[in-house]
């Protein structure tokens, strides 16, 4: 806890000193006669496609577990739903793990079968940011200047294919060589109390258990053209911001954003990503030698249309489960305690 708490700190002192450092471009008149220039007919649009994505990731959720049994789409659904709104809500990515409780808690599964379900929705985003950025360093030709934020790029881009490709690598491991691994678990635990590897040994089988997919090649077509699907209708939103703000960008730019967001949300910061991702956001358009009113803006409301519609709809959700959000963190931190 002592540690959890310290995560949270840090979070939100980086969070202040990015959004303080960003704010100090602008004066609040210009950010005002730059937010006036909005068409929100595209801000409704975004905030659309917002949920089609999500309803992708239902709809992925539930193929990755039609090993276990079909389950509805709505109950996928809504507990999609009140997990992204709890990220925002709560510290340390807590949503993720509201998300297993829920669906674990409303359809009588395993905790660690819809665990294991979710490391792999979590690979394969992975995935599908690594084909992103290649496809954004192939494609978009950055202005003289931006050569610091394509080296960025390329770093990011090599950090994360090295931690995926150990992280592939270490699942393969796990599931081809489960005796060995657990062998190799216990040795690496030996230092923890014994209450703690009492727990987490029989844990890890389970999770093993759950680290499955459903047999068939059409089963995992479907998985993989979902992934496609659900990262352009998250970035599509972006498109539509910049076209309510007047600004013609091909495509490209807004897989180039959403790149760098993806990699912000990665630093420790406050709840909702508050400060990483309007500094992330910012960075991206200042390659496109946008006024700093207009980026920030822009970086203002891209925020706001994954934030704000999402809590909203999270707390229907959570209503019409006769949960509360006190209910909700309490259920999380208990589960995240967990081994």
């Amino acid at each position: 806890m002592k540690r959890s708490t310290l995560l949270l700190w840090v979070g939100f002192a980086v969070s202040l000193l990015l959004l303080a450092a960003l704010l100090r471009k602008i004066d609040g008149r210009q950010l005002l006669d730059a937010l006036a220039e909005l068409d929100w007919r595209y801000l409704l649009g975004a905030v659309g496609l917002t949920f089609v994505s999500y309803w992708l990731r239902a709809v992925r959720w539930r193929l990755l577990l039609l090993h276990e049994r079909p389950i509805a789409l709505g109950s996928l659904y809504s507990a999609t739903i009140i997990g992204y709104m709890a990220n925002n809500l709560f510290p340390a990515r807590l949503g993720e793990i509201v998300r297993v409780w829920l669906l674990a808690r409303r359809e009588q599964l395993k905790v660690t079968s819809v665990f294991a379900s979710l490391v792999i929705d979590r690979m394969l985003d992975g995935l599908a940011l690594m084909v992103m950025l290649a496809v954004v360093l192939l494609t978009l030709q950055l202005p003289p200047g931006m050569e610091r934020v394509a080296a960025l790029l390329r770093a990011g881009g090599a950090t994360t294919l090295v931690v995926y490709l150990g992280a592939v690598s270490f699942l393969l491991f796990l599931k081809l060589r489960p005796m060995q691994a657990l062998k190799l678990l216990a040795l690496l635990t030996q230092p923890f109390p014994q209450r703690f590897k009492e727990r987490l040994i029989p844990l890890s089988g389970s999770f093993l258990e759950g680290l499955r997919l459903a047999p068939g090649r059409s089963t995992l077509l479907l998985i993989m053209v979902c992934t496609a699907l659900i990262w352009i209708a998250a970035t599509l939103p972006i498109h539509l911001v910049l076209l309510g703000f007047g600004i013609q960008l091909p495509l490209s730019a807004s897989f180039f954003i959403m790149v760098l967001l993806v990699f912000a949300v990665m630093v420790p910061s406050a709840p909702g990503y508050i400060g990483t991702y309007h500094v992330a956001c910012y960075t991206a358009l200042s390659a496109f030698q946008l006024l700093d009113s207009q980026a920030v803006s822009i970086a203002l409301v891209i925020h706001g249309v994954g934030f704000f519609p999402v809590i909203m709809a999270g707390f229907y959700h959570l209503w019409s489960d006769g949960l509360s959000l006190r209910s909700l963190r309490t259920q999380a931190a208990e589960q995240g305690a967990e081994p």
